[in-house]
């Protein structure tokens, strides 16, 4: 899987030192706004609309920002702050804008032995979760998810490498299932959880508060350290996304009637 997920990268890159196809899009974003099916509702409005066919690498935030550096891709969606204002304070994006939010929440089993519901707090849980060394899923690949996980360790002043702590590296949908099959816990976007859920042996133990907070901005590649990239195109679909179109159709996008996101442009 992860030498698949290279090589595509590699060819993605390869692609990228070419002069850009008019008519592609080439746009990075998290394993959340894919595996939740967000994508899915909204690029084939925007790609029927204006004849464009959007490009999807769907990777963690580190590795999307990191395609933005490299100008292998036209702009990118992500959702960790502060790396998001490090990648446009050095110039490798510009016009950052709020796109969109959720918040993250913490699942495991459906008995919640540890009492997670009862916990005065994410930093409690974890808490728990750490004294009593149950199995934590984590990312562990440099996406948002990840950013604030390892910020909420720290918050808590915890070290998250105890015994059962799993570090795997992969994205949003194969965590939850991983999490599922172990009877572990992990940390998820609110998105992926509602379009998985009732695949999964899981229940949401907590939610709340302003550490839990997701937000997600989309962000232009700079084609002045870039000129090969479609801009243009990258300006279009970033347009669209904000538009009163773009917003409702995020708003819209519900599953049993729970909305997964909420449109945010400012």
């Amino acid at each position: 899987m992860n030498r698949l997920l290279l090589l595509f990268i590699l060819l993605f890159a390869l692609s990228g030192s070419l002069q850009a196809n008019p008519q592609v899009v080439r746009l990075a974003t998290t394993t959340s706004t894919y595996n939740s099916g967000l994508l899915g509702h909204l690029l084939p409005h925007f790609e029927k609309q204006h004849g464009i066919t959007v490009q999807v690498l769907s990777v963690g935030t580190g590795q999307a920002l990191k395609l933005g550096q490299d100008g292998d891709v036209d702009l990118v969606i992500t959702h960790a702050p502060v790396a998001e204002e490090a990648f446009v304070e050095a110039g490798h994006g510009i016009e950052p804008r709020s796109l969109m939010y959720n918040d993250y929440v913490l699942v495991g089993p459906k008995n919640d032995p540890l009492n997670l519901e009862q916990a005065e707090g994410i930093l409690d849980a974890l808490e728990k979760i750490h004294q009593r060394n149950r199995v934590f899923v984590s990312r562990g690949d440099d996406s948002g998810t990840h950013k604030k996980e390892l910020e909420l360790w720290e918050l808590a002043g915890l070290q998250p490498g105890f015994r059962n702590y799993r570090a795997v590296g992969q994205g949003m949908g194969r965590v939850l299932t991983m999490t599922s099959e172990m009877k572990g816990y992990t940390l998820t976007d609110r998105g992926t959880w509602l379009a998985m859920r009732s695949r999964l042996d899981l229940a949401l133990l907590y939610e709340g508060g302003i550490d839990l907070a997701n937000p997600y901005q989309v962000i232009l590649v700079n084609p002045q350290r870039h000129p090969g990239i479609n801009h243009r195109g990258a300006r279009l679909l970033r347009d669209w996304l904000l538009s009163e179109t773009g917003q409702a159709l995020i708003n819209g996008f519900t599953v049993d009637d729970e909305p997964l996101f909420f449109a945010d442009a400012n």
